[in-house]
């Protein structure tokens, strides 16, 4: 896929992996659209940025995801990448006091439902351009859970199953890629409450994604997934 040209909304922009990904295709001469739910954390991100704009709004709720979708297809029409970035998670062990079933609701709804609500909302548009993307953060999680993220890890597995089936819906029509980003533990804000002081910083996470768009790779794993693509010895 080409990596320059491009006009690319990003959820989750204005800090961590999301604002990462803007920071490296707006280098590469690509037009950054970007989306939060905080105003105030918007307008400092695009002081990091080149001739980006922002959206703001909570792609959890339905309304929100509505508005924004319809303003990308009126206001942005030339957008042909979608990054689904924003997520939610919550550390805690299933020790039968922490309410999972609530924090699994609210996390299922962010990180699996409310993609693919409003990726469907964008696929018809998409689908009219001569190239476009829909670029899905999962997780390393997707592979194996984690006691700290219980109902996180099995969010991002609904994820991939999803982008899965909808990667090979259109795999014959040859102009919608589909590509899936499997961070391991990142070094951000959003993952500060689980150790993320640890983690590979989110620049790296960018770059294997601009790699994978060159190469129309379309899974992307980074740091320690790479581990579950190893090819077996021959």
């Amino acid at each position: 896929m080409k990596t320059t040209g491009n006009t690319v909304f990003i959820s989750g922009g204005s800090a961590g992996i999301g604002l990462a990904i803007a920071k490296k295709l707006s280098a590469e001469g690509n037009k950054i659209i970007i989306n939060g739910r905080n105003e105030e954390r918007l307008q400092a991100a695009l002081q990091q940025l080149n001739d980006a704009v922002a959206i703001q709004g909570d792609l959890s709720v339905e309304a929100d995801r509505l508005r924004i979708a319809e303003e990308l297809k009126t206001t942005y029409p030339e957008v042909n990448i979608i990054v689904n970035n924003a997520g939610a998670a919550f550390a805690y062990l299933l020790n039968g006091t922490e309410n999972a079933h609530e924090k699994a609701a609210l996390e299922m709804n962010t990180n699996y439902l409310s993609v693919i609500h409003f990726t469907e909302l964008l696929l018809p548009h998409l689908v009219g351009k001569g190239e476009a993307a829909v670029v899905n953060i999962s997780s390393i999680a997707v592979f194996r859970s984690h006691k700290m993220l219980p109902t996180y890890s099995a969010s991002k597995a609904a994820l991939h199953g999803y982008t899965t089936a909808l990667r090979d819906t259109y795999e014959d029509q040859g102009n919608v890629h589909i590509y899936e980003v499997y961070p391991p533990l990142v070094n951000t804000e959003f993952s500060a409450e689980i150790g993320g002081a640890n983690g590979i910083p989110p620049s790296e996470v960018a770059d294997e994604l601009f790699l994978a768009l060159e190469r129309n790779q379309f899974d992307v794993p980074v740091g320690d997934s790479k581990q579950f693509f190893a090819k077996e010895p021959a």
